[in-house]
């Protein structure tokens, strides 16, 4: 037992009741960087934890002693270089024949990397939500059945109702005047079959009874597998506009007893695949008791036939004497179900160092990956709605360059994603005698404020000028820095020109009945 803890893939500590260490395992020495000779005797509170976490750990440490183990504890390793390496611990209670308490040993896996991917793709969520909720164009959302299920701060602006108070109401029923539900209603039948609709008016009762136009274009939200779950609309308000032009049309657009006793899953099989040892945690995951599993071959009963060929290479591979570091270890449980088990295995060898099996030591992350596989639904399906929308979206970072530059973007202006990315939006795609106001509205987006309807001239790739009316936002991280600035605009070109039209035909009127 000695020679497998110390050789298993798992990071393996005990300390005595002084909090002195009495055991570092090989993988413990890896991460450490702290060799075993190094680590022996000393204080692991004291050595091996930063001080601002060492008052925590301590009573994580002194629940131990006490007999209350903890299950997937945070524990903040630092390291020899004075890194933090994030630790998915669990501590178990040492205890001699008599029951005295000896100590304390953990056994944990390191999630340092699993744990900077999640953070990832929490941000890279959190940003696109807020980006939803603060946009200075009002978003709607509603699901299959018509409920609202989106409302950003600009559709509460806009409409007087507040988010809480349009959530889950019925859409047209309950915020669309009458005269106007009829084409609301078709729009969201095309949107559940799949199709966009661009630049529809959508005519919104506020919450005094006025009513504001809302140009819409709506687009179907999707689940990574292509099924719709909903529609989402981003648009813009047009009252005044649609007041100043006599009712012009404007564009809008629309993410052993130690072992067996571990709070850690471990089991072992010997060199033919059939299974020598098998814990209470194993037991507890897989609803399977040790005397069901004991002698069964592991391959065989636990995995499902779909894995079996990939699982049967790794435990060969860990006979020869390599074994796996974070392997998903796709365990089937007793009623059926797939558990996740992050799996590092170990070579079992005899005192004259032949090989006797397989150890594998995990942690149950089931839930973790359901977690992370939920952020990065939301993610994909928040990408996809800004990549998708039928409004111009266009992203600077802070030193003017485009981060982003959507399909309708590209539409507008004829330059693709690819050609954009990187160039300055200022120099390379606003006409001359607009920079100044774009450039303005930089500024104030990068100070932190909002610049509501402006108007961006762009110069397309074939030298026309596109007339956008856009709303810009600051862009931020969870600590509210701002990184940039992003854009959700309206293309206004047809529409100014008609508004010149019309204005050029009163005027005319005006002067010919004057005279």
């Amino acid at each position: 037992w000695t020679r497998m803890i110390d050789t298993t893939n798992a990071p393996i500590f005990c300390i005595e009741a002084s909090g002195l260490i009495t055991e570092w395992n090989q993988k413990a020495a890896e991460i450490s960087g702290w060799g075993k000779e190094e680590a022996m005797g000393k204080s692991l509170v004291d050595n091996f934890i930063k001080e601002d976490c060492r008052e925590e750990v301590s009573l994580i440490l002194k629940q131990a002693l006490e007999g209350h183990g903890a299950v997937n504890y945070d524990f903040p390793l630092c390291t020899k270089d004075g890194q933090r390496r994030e630790i998915l611990l669990n501590t178990t209670t040492r205890r001699s024949a008599d029951g005295v308490v000896r100590g304390v040993m953990g056994v944990g896996q390191d999630i340092t990397e699993m744990r900077t991917a999640m953070a990832e793709q929490q941000r890279i969520a959190d940003g696109l939500a807020r980006f939803i909720q603060t946009a200075n164009a009002p978003i709607f959302g509603v699901d299959v059945t018509g409920r609202v299920t989106e409302w950003n701060r600009k559709a509460e602006e806009v409409s007087g109702f507040t988010k809480e108070e349009a959530l889950g109401q019925m859409l047209i029923d309950e915020f669309i005047a009458e005269e106007n539900r009829y084409q609301v209603h078709c729009a969201l039948e095309r949107a559940w079959q799949g199709d966009e609709s661009a630049n529809f008016e959508m005519m919104l009762v506020s919450k005094d009874g006025s009513k504001v136009e809302i140009l819409l274009n709506a687009t179907p939200t999707r689940l990574s597998d292509g099924k719709v779950t909903g529609w989402a609309g981003v648009g813009q308000d047009i009252t005044v506009l649609r007041e100043a032009m006599q009712r012009s049309e404007q564009v809008a657009a629309d993410w052993t007893r130690m072992i067996d006793t571990t709070n850690a899953p471990i089991f072992c099989i010997e060199a033919s695949g059939l299974i020598t040892e098998w814990n209470q945690k194993a037991a507890e995951i897989s609803g399977w008791g040790k005397e069901e599993a004991m002698g069964k071959s592991l391959v065989d009963n636990f995995i499902k036939e779909d894995c079996r060929e990939e699982v049967s290479l790794i435990l060969k591979q860990a006979l020869e004497g390599h074994g796996a570091v974070n392997y998903d270890f796709p365990l089937c449980t007793k009623d059926g179900q797939r558990r996740e088990i992050l799996l590092n295995t170990t070579t079992r060898r005899s005192a004259d160092g032949v090989v006797r099996g397989v150890m594998g030591v995990g942690q149950d992350i089931t839930e973790m990956r359901t977690a992370m596989a939920e952020q990065q639904r939301i993610a994909d399906g928040l990408a996809r709605f800004i990549q998708t929308a039928n409004a111009p979206i266009f992203g600077v970072d802070v030193t003017g360059r485009v981060t982003e530059w959507n399909r309708k973007a590209e539409e507008v202006s004829g330059f693709t994603k690819e050609e954009a990315l990187g160039q300055m939006l200022i120099d390379e795609f606003i006409a001359e005698e607009n920079r100044y106001q774009v450039h303005c509205a930089l500024e104030r987006a990068w100070q932190g404020d909002e610049s509501a309807n402006f108007e961006m001239m762009l110069v397309s790739k074939d030298g026309s000028k596109v007339e956008i009316l856009l709303n810009a936002t600051p862009t931020r991280l969870s600590d509210g820095k701002v990184t940039g600035w992003a854009g959700v605009g309206q293309d206004i070109t047809v529409l100014r020109e008609a508004m010149q039209r019309s204005e050029q035909v009163a005027a005319d009127w005006t002067r010919m009945i004057d005279t």
